[in-house]
């Protein structure tokens, strides 16, 4: 495992931004863990409930997310993204790890050979601002919710439509027949 930050442990509390709890948790405090657990893991399960039926799934997610953030907090860079959506983006990749089960995990070698790189905004981070701030959004939000989470599943998180339906706990076919009626409203909301 890698060393912690050398620096002093910036006291925490309830009023630390997440970001004053990132340092912190790179530090070793576990009292900022959580902090940051007690603030951010209530939403992050809500909104991964939106995408996968099954909760037991989902606690194991939230559980490898705040792993992953206590073991790599100090990758986060404050400049860079809010934290939110740092959590967020570790949430979902941990959901779809879950989901395709240890036969299809990525192995490799200790973090601490994985190469420190920047973090810079993604292209789908990109994507998710149009989407929230463009006319994607109010287009989204005017279909039914089995269609909008087939999409959300789909084209933002980038599942397949099999992997989509084992998330949403639907038949297949039934999937590729919501997506396809999902695009047709989308392509009529949009022009």
């Amino acid at each position: 495992m890698r060393r912690r930050r050398q620096r002093p442990i910036p006291p925490v509390s309830e009023q630390s931004s997440d970001a004053e709890l990132l340092h912190a948790i790179a530090a070793g405090e576990t009292s900022a863990l959580r902090l940051l657990h007690h603030r951010h893991a209530g939403w992050l399960r809500a909104r991964l409930r939106r995408r996968c039926a099954d909760p037991d799934v989902v606690d194991a997610a939230i559980q490898d997310t705040f792993v992953a953030v206590w073991k790599d907090s100090d990758r986060y860079v404050e400049t860079s993204a809010d934290a939110a959506a740092w959590l967020w983006t570790i949430a979902v990749r941990r959901l779809l790890s879950t989901l395709r089960g240890p036969a299809h995990r990525w192995l490799s070698g200790p973090a601490d050979e994985l190469p420190d790189v920047a973090t810079t905004p993604s292209a789908e981070e990109l994507v998710l601002l149009g989407v929230e701030h463009g006319a994607l959004g109010p287009a989204l939000d005017r279909l039914s919710p089995e269609l909008r989470r087939l999409i959300e599943a789909t084209a933002l998180d980038g599942l397949s439509v099999r992997e989509a339906a084992k998330l949403l706990g639907i038949a297949e076919g039934t999937a590729k027949t919501r997506l396809m009626r999902a695009r047709t409203r989308l392509r009529e909301l949009l022009t």
